[in-house]
């Protein structure tokens, strides 16, 4: 392993605070801590990208709040359980 390596064993590139670019570094963060095996880093990862989501949010959708993504993932969420859109 190289001396050179911090939290993440991959190249990660970095994102722009308040663009989809700094969700998607989150989301290879994520995916680079479930490869190392760490749940406790998986866990950061979730929030950094909850974070992230939400200065998302409030850069480009100002009107809107976390809990208006909540809404409609519960409504997704009961159609996929009817089995209908």
């Amino acid at each position: 392993m190289s001396n050179n390596v911090g939290y993440h064993l991959t190249k990660i590139k970095k994102g722009i605070n308040g663009k989809s670019s700094k969700i998607l570094e989150e989301v290879h963060e994520l995916i680079d801590a479930e490869a190392q095996g760490s749940k406790i880093m998986a866990l950061a990862e979730l929030s950094d990208l909850y974070g992230a989501i939400d200065l998302y949010l409030s850069k480009n959708y100002s009107e809107l709040e976390m809990n208006d993504l909540k809404v409609m993932s519960q409504i997704t969420a009961r159609a996929f359980r009817n089995g209908r859109r």
